[in-house]
């Protein structure tokens, strides 16, 4: 078949590898001038299975209430006129049920876990290079609470077979000597092995390179206006050039990969998805004392930040990311949020980095309020969604992508997941149906 991938982020880069694979013939379509540009381009890093507890969780809404009006809130709210946002809003709370985030997490490990693996295998067989780093992710704790709080996640977790271990304060100091500075406040951590990090937007040009090798082709500067419908499926896709030439590109099949805009473009055909953008932020700066920078990738639970190291040819740096802000498309660089995150910085890992050289940089994650991605065959039969991965894309991006590109060609996925459409074996209030058809 001839296959349409909207979106040249994480996603649609890992969609185009596994169709072709599968012998498809693909054209991948996005606006920016290269590959993984948007929300692939400074994100934290983590492929972390472990970092499975979603945003929506029983402790949540009391959090929120403590949050609102804080500009440098973990997780920001600002309201806004938005029916979209309150709705979404609605929904979320919805999942912060024991129940519900008990479902949500063992199918947020499951997919992590298959997809670490399809990304550790993709790395060996095409020798892939991104600054990777193999020495595990160490969620740490400086709130007695959130560390007791963090126990029942770990032992589901370990029970779905990711090995998220807690430890205890000592133990996290000795495997991350950097965390010796705030060694008096700490409560204790969890440390998962096998978790792993590297350049997300390194890694997506990589294998876009490769995908072009074999035979996929990028139309990027292309913006898409519109997917068309006729007699029930999708009969084309309207785009612009660079240079503002009107294009009309045909398909047999056709895969939305487009993150948080992924609503907008499917919304004239009915479609309603359950995706909503959360801003996150990140702060990369060059490593000024080497002896105080954390080697291990880390996540500050209470802060909601992630800590990554790279070193290449561009330097020695670290990459911190994290919050949310719900703000409806605004990427408006907030500096008090970016202050937060650089002060937060200071106190765990005084003079590690240069903040003087600090690159502040914000991004659209798209946001689901059960933090499961869509992936699978949506209500037009030729139209295939790959979206919705929230703070996870890169996490998830591997296995998606094979998954979807399994789904495409009429087969079963290899993960036991809750797929949507024809890939799907969950119930319609699991599938948030009203919403996603």
């Amino acid at each position: 078949m001839r296959v349409i991938v909207l979106g040249a982020g994480l996603l649609g880069v890992t969609s185009a590898y596994f169709l072709r694979q599968q012998g498809h013939d693909v054209t991948v379509i996005d606006r920016q001038a290269t590959p993984g540009a948007e929300t692939s381009f400074a994100n934290g890093g983590q492929v972390s299975v472990s970092h499975a507890e979603p945003w929506a969780n029983p402790g949540a809404p009391l959090k929120l209430l403590k949050w609102l009006g804080r500009e440098d809130a973990p997780l920001l709210f600002r309201l806004r006129a938005d029916m979209r946002q309150w709705l979404w809003g609605l929904q979320f709370l919805r999942e912060c049920t024991p129940a519900r985030t008990r479902h949500n997490i063992q199918h947020i490990v499951r997919l992590g876990t298959y997809s670490r693996d399809t990304l550790q295998a993709l790395r060996r067989d095409l020798g892939l290079e991104y600054d990777q780093r193999t020495q595990g992710i160490l969620h740490f704790y400086t709130s007695q609470k959130e560390f007791d709080a963090a126990e029942a996640p770990a032992q589901q977790m370990r029970d779905l077979g990711c090995e998220r271990h807690v430890i205890s304060a000592d133990e996290a100091v000795r495997l991350e000597p950097a965390l010796r500075h705030i060694r008096p406040q700490l409560a204790g951590a969890t440390y998962t092995a096998e978790d792993e990090s590297g350049d997300a937007n390194l890694f997506a040009r990589e294998l876009a390179a490769r995908c072009v090798a074999d035979g996929v082709e990028f139309r990027m500067g292309h913006h898409i206006t519109a997917l068309r419908e006729a007699g029930g499926r999708i009969a084309h896709v309207e785009v612009t050039d660079d240079e503002g030439r009107y294009q009309r590109i045909t398909g047999d099949a056709y895969v939305l990969a487009l993150g948080s805009f992924s609503p907008l473009l499917v919304k004239p055909l009915g479609l309603n998805l359950p995706i909503y953008p959360a801003k996150g932020y990140s702060v990369t700066m060059p490593v000024k004392d080497a002896s105080m920078a954390h080697q291990v990738s880390l996540t500050d639970d209470e802060f909601k930040l992630v800590f990554s190291r790279y070193t290449s040819e561009q330097g020695d740096r670290l990459r911190i990311a994290g919050t949310a802000e719900l703000n409806g498309y605004d990427r408006d660089l907030n500096q008090v949020r970016c202050d937060a995150i650089v002060r937060r910085v200071e106190q765990l890992f005084p003079g590690a980095g240069d903040t003087a050289q600090a690159q502040f940089w914000s991004g659209l994650r798209p946001a689901t309020p059960s933090n499961l991605p869509l992936i699978g065959q949506s209500r037009v039969p030729n139209l295939y969604l790959n979206t919705g991965h929230g703070t996870l894309g890169w996490t998830h991006a591997c296995g998606s992508g094979k998954s979807l590109a399994r789904i495409v060609s009429g087969l079963a996925p290899e993960v036991d997941f809750a797929f949507v459409g024809a890939g799907a074996a969950r119930s319609p209030r699991e599938a948030l149906a009203p919403l996603a058809q």
